[in-house]
């Protein structure tokens, strides 16, 4: 779907391209958030020579297939842009980029792009290190939606996360296929089961469901591996959750501690990537309920800080509790999401007696918007 609005990674990559000779740049992603509309929206606008090639459209894609396409660029000429989408579909393709691009460093522009995150992160660890720029993109903000499609809190609520299913919205039964089969389904078949050892794909699958169900939750290993119906223990659902952030699905936060090793052994807080495989999971009506209304209005907050750069936490101590805690570059934040759910108010309080460094924040859905349309400045104003 062609769609006039411009994600801001759009405008990032092009000053990257732009200047002295550049990195690589890989982009990788969610299915379907518009990495490669945007890549298109760029390639528009270029007025230099490009070359853009999808490994996706190919029958059989091998390394021969990308010394084909790199040389097809090279005869544009030095300082052409060479685009490969779906760079993940060719065998060994950071080997093979690795070669080509230590022959001849730096001749041409390289864009690559990936939908299946472990892939591609896999291979930049192996092969292609100093070598590249990464460029996350994230599932589409509030803000983001808000100015190309018109939705408000509500509806973002209900199906944000995906601007190709907002043309299903009036059908669930219909958005729900989209989303299931088209996006999730697709992601733990091809980018997941296809690409790391799962001994169980059903269980899996289930974990996905289960997690789905804790939206914004603190949650033990031991009660997640306890809803699962096989044996097991808690590396499991630690791998699994592992697989799942890194394929964009689903994330989890530690909690915060001074002390590193309280962090990694605390429980997980569940975040879903968008509120929309909250709402696929649980079903329109789920909103109705106050309480849980509120628990995917801090999803929606806590996914939009995921996409921050620095570190995401959440922070409890007995009764005390603080839904997110952000730190970046020395200075820490403590969020709290007044969402409309019962909970103690003493949170905060007790945090910054603890760390008085930090800057308190209390996030509610009358600023939600603008920290959504620029969270940096939001965070620095107060």
């Amino acid at each position: 779907m062609s769609l006039p609005y411009e994600r801001a990674f759009v405008a990032q990559l092009e000053k990257r391209l732009s200047g002295a000779p550049p990195l690589i740049q890989i982009l990788v992603g969610p299915r379907q958030v518009g990495k490669t509309t945007g890549m298109r929206q760029l390639l528009a606008r270029t007025s230099g020579s490009h070359h853009y090639a999808n490994a996706d459209d190919q029958l059989v894609t091998d390394r021969s297939w990308l010394l084909a396409q790199w040389q097809q660029a090279l005869l544009l000429g030095d300082g052409a842009l060479l685009v490969i989408d779906e760079i993940q579909k060719i065998p060994n393709w950071s080997e093979a980029v690795k070669s080509l691009w230590d022959k001849q460093p730096r001749r041409l522009r390289v864009v690559l792009l990936g939908s299946s995150s472990l892939q591609i992160q896999s291979g930049l660890t192996e092969s292609l290190a100093g070598r590249f720029e990464l460029t996350r993109i994230y599932h589409w903000t509030f803000a983001e939606l808000e100015c190309a499609f018109g939705y408000d809190l509500e509806r973002y609520l209900l199906y944000g996360g995906y601007p190709g299913a907002v043309a299903f919205e009036d059908d669930h039964d219909r958005w729900y296929a989209y989303l299931k089969d088209a996006i999730v389904e697709a992601v733990i078949g091809k980018d997941i089961l296809q690409n790391r050892k799962v001994a169980n794909p059903a269980l899996f699958r289930q974990a996905f469901e289960i997690l789905c169900r804790y939206p914004a939750q603190e949650i033990s290993y031991t009660k997640l591996l306890g809803q699962l119906q096989d044996k097991g223990n808690t590396d499991l659902v630690k791998y699994y959750l592992e697989l799942y952030a890194g394929a964009f699905l689903i994330f989890s936060l530690e909690k915060y501690s001074a002390k590193g090793w309280l962090t990694r052994a605390s429980s997980p807080k569940i975040l879903a990537a968008c509120p929309a495989l909250y709402t696929m999971t649980a079903g329109p009506r789920a909103l109705a309920d106050p309480e849980q209304r509120g628990r995917v209005f801090e999803l929606a907050v806590g996914a939009e800080l995921l996409q921050l750069p620095g570190e995401l936490f959440y922070w409890r101590e007995k009764n005390a509790e603080v839904d997110f805690v952000y730190r970046y570059q020395g200075r820490l934040y403590a969020l709290e999401v007044k969402s409309g759910r019962k909970k103690s108010a003493k949170g905060l309080e007790a945090f910054i007696k603890h760390f008085p460094d930090a800057s308190p924040v209390i996030l509610t859905p009358d600023n939600f918007p603008a920290l959504s349309a620029n969270p940096r400045k939001f965070l620095a104003g107060l």
